[in-house]
């Protein structure tokens, strides 16, 4: 194991215990107010909410121009990380961009970053899953990737159970649905929303909507790529353990 190798193994390691750790006391009483507040709005509302997510996310993630990239070989993790590295750079200001353009444009083009955001981001797990050498064609590759997007922006009591699933893929690939609508969507865009809800909030008031939005896209696409980074590392050395 090189110099890097090593980095990369500590970086993992300090990246498991934070997904493993139990919710704070600030956490808890941020997920019960949440949690009041959904079940405050009303089910035909959660319904459409959960539709329009899942349409926009199959949309996205079945998209021609994701879907084209193939896996790519590297001759070692720094080679591929480097590549990795790149992409979050890029995406994470394509992102910030985006999101200023859309903060400083009201509320009607506020409400346009969802979507253009939502690809920003899927674009870019598509590109780290390729870079570390996994078909992006396959369909648990993508539930793979849905998974990811979801540890990322889940509350600690969620994320403790979705990293027990990235970290015991293999098992895991047993019990997938068997096509995609079978993808807990409910869930998936519930806990998106009430993570970035505030930020996006704000990202609506005029005057500093563009230096919001530009923050938080730009911030929160780079944690999303830090963590797809730590998640495939984690796969990586799950299946050399498994062939040994």
């Amino acid at each position: 194991m090189d110099n890097y190798e090593q980095q990369a193994s500590h970086e993992l390691e300090l990246w498991q215990q934070k997904m493993q750790k139990s919710p704070s006391m600030f956490s808890k009483v941020a997920t019960k107010v949440q949690t009041k507040i959904n079940n405050a709005i009303p089910e035909k509302l959660h319904k459409a909410i959960t539709s329009a997510v899942k349409g926009m996310t199959k949309t996205v993630i079945f998209g021609a121009e994701i879907t084209a990239h193939r896996k790519e070989i590297y001759t070692s993790l720094q080679a591929c990380e480097n590549k990795v590295l790149e992409r979050i750079r890029v995406n994470s200001n394509t992102a910030a961009a985006e999101g200023a353009i859309t903060g400083a444009g009201g509320i009607l083009l506020g409400l346009a970053d969802f979507p253009l955001w939502l690809a920003i981001k899927m674009k870019l797990l598509f590109e780290i899953s390729a870079a570390y050498g996994y078909n992006t064609e396959d369909y648990r590759e993508r539930l793979y990737i849905l998974y990811i997007f979801q540890i990322t922006f889940s509350n600690p009591h969620k994320r403790k159970d979705i990293y027990r699933k990235l970290n015991n893929w293999e098992r895991e690939l047993a019990y997938l649905p068997q096509d995609i609508n079978g993808f807990d969507w409910r869930t998936f865009q519930q806990e998106y929303r009430d993570y970035i809800d505030l930020a996006k909030l704000l990202q609506l008031i005029p005057g500093i909507g563009a230096v919001i939005g530009a923050y938080v896209n730009h911030r929160l696409t780079k944690k999303l790529g830090t963590t797809a980074m730590n998640a495939y590392r984690m796969r990586k050395l799950n299946n050399l353990t498994i062939k040994q």
